[in-house]
């Protein structure tokens, strides 16, 4: 196994079991502090996005050992989870404030991401 994709997966791995460790969290444990918050659907749209990435990746390994920029794409997917969703499980809690601004870097990372993806494509149909 080459070392990307062992990152690739193991940072699927990763993001997948926090992903749904972090989702029952809020389900159960943090029901009434996220109801009483009113941050019970922001911290549904930090697992779905937390989660979507962990699947993308688990996607990507699938294509990696093909695609020369498969681990940029993997570490922009990992830094857009820590950015975005995290800094909406943190406001959901009541976090700071000023983490507000962190979450559009972390949406932009999923686009740079996903943008990557598309420049791997085509660049596969030139060669």
């Amino acid at each position: 196994m080459t070392p990307t994709l062992r990152f690739i997966l193991l940072a699927a791995a990763t993001l997948g079991f926090s992903g749904i460790a972090l989702g029952a969290f809020g389900a159960h444990a943090l029901k009434e502090t996220l109801t009483a918050r009113s941050h019970t659907s922001t911290w549904q749209t930090a697992v779905l996005y937390h989660l979507i990435h962990a699947v993308a990746l688990l996607a990507l390994a699938g294509v990696a050992a093909t695609w020369p920029n498969a681990r940029a794409i993997a570490w922009c997917w990992v830094l857009g989870t820590l950015f975005f969703s995290g800094s909406l499980y943190w406001l959901s809690l009541g976090g700071p404030k000023i983490l507000g601004p962190v979450t559009p870097i972390g949406g932009l990372l999923f686009l740079v991401g996903w943008a990557l993806i598309a420049w791997s494509a085509l660049q596969q149909t030139k060669a």
